[in-house]
């Protein structure tokens, strides 16, 4: 009778102190726990690039304000599909995330009739980072000194000038296809396989114009060795204050740049996936780090999950629509 009459007591103490917690706010174990060891971001491209600088200049203060370290692992390969995919196949817990951009992401789709992940499926994206500022940049010897001489040079001499770029089916490939449908101009596109063959081409002489990112230039810019005509981005580069846009210079409206971002794999706690993306706004605010971005030629531009998710959807549509109209593939 003893041992009956304990278990009872033994069990309303349990419902009462089920009871009294009932109230207390409910925490989330993802979001209280995470993170507890390293980080890794991938970086899908070779080490120096505009993608590279953009994640090292990020992983410190981001594992200072996390309280983790942050490793950047550089993945290249396949146009930055294999570290994308490796990305795609990581366990969906925050600790391995994707230096993502544009041409892999939202452009190499619609040239491409096999991709090896799906965009919009196989990531959660977390906050965009910067927008890369491109600009058209010609040898000297080139009779133009901006866009809107440029312009008026090509339009007397149809098949006089030539532009290289990155690759068939990049960004920069498809900017220039845009660029020529609003203008009427008839350049050549030469693809390179990449952004360092291309700029020596030019400043070479082989290549009148290269269409790359401001990073890629600003020594060459500053040496004489190539001329700016013009950054394709609506609103000037805070890197080349005194290089006017292609929109102000004969092409109203005109407006291409690129970008760089952080995702995580699909199906990662929304409670990591916000941190993540907070813990980036902050860091992103400090005025030292946003001035080291800005010398780069990359504009910190972070915001929400939403936000990032709704650029992308923006981004596959309008590129698809210049693809479709250049007939422009890769396979």
């Amino acid at each position: 009778m003893a041992l009956i009459h304990f278990k009872k007591l033994a069990r309303r103490a349990l419902m009462l102190l089920v009871a009294g917690t009932a109230w207390l706010p409910s925490v989330s174990t993802a979001d209280s726990a995470y993170p507890n060891r390293l980080i890794r971001i991938v970086v899908p491209y070779s080490t120096g690039g505009s993608a590279d600088q953009t994640a090292r200049l990020l992983a410190e203060p981001l594992a200072q304000r996390l309280g983790q370290p942050v490793l950047v692992d550089n993945r290249p390969g396949a146009a930055g599909n294999i570290g994308t995919q490796e990305v795609a196949n990581a366990k969906p817990d925050g600790y391995t995330l994707l230096l993502g951009f544009d041409g892999t992401l939202v452009v190499a789709p619609n040239v491409t009739s096999s991709m090896p992940f799906d965009t919009l499926k196989s990531f959660q994206p977390v906050t965009k980072l910067v927008n890369t500022t491109l600009i058209l940049a010609a040898n000297p010897a080139v009779p133009a000194n901006n866009f809107a001489e440029l312009l008026e040079y090509s339009k007397k001499n149809p098949k006089a000038l030539a532009y290289g770029t990155t690759g068939v089916g990049s960004t920069l490939h498809l900017g220039g296809e845009l660029l020529k449908t609003q203008t009427g101009i008839s350049w050549e596109h030469i693809p390179y396989k990449g952004g360092g063959q291309a700029l020596n081409d030019t400043v070479g002489g082989a290549t009148p114009l290269v269409y790359t990112a401001v990073a890629t230039v600003a020594q060459y810019l500053k040496s004489g060795r190539l001329k700016a005509i013009g950054v394709s981005s609506l609103n000037r580069s805070p890197a080349l204050p005194d290089v006017p846009t292609i929109a102000e210079s004969g092409v109203p409206g005109f407006d291409v740049s690129s970008w760089f971002g952080l995702l995580a794999p699909t199906d990662t706690p929304r409670e990591i996936v916000d941190k993540l993306s907070r813990a980036v706004s902050t860091v992103m605010s400090d005025p030292a780090l946003r001035e080291r971005y800005l010398a780069l030629g990359l504009e910190p531009v972070p915001g929400t999950p939403e936000q990032f998710t709704e650029t992308m959807k923006s981004d596959l549509a309008r590129w698809k629509k210049v693809a479709t109209q250049g007939n422009i593939k890769l396979d």
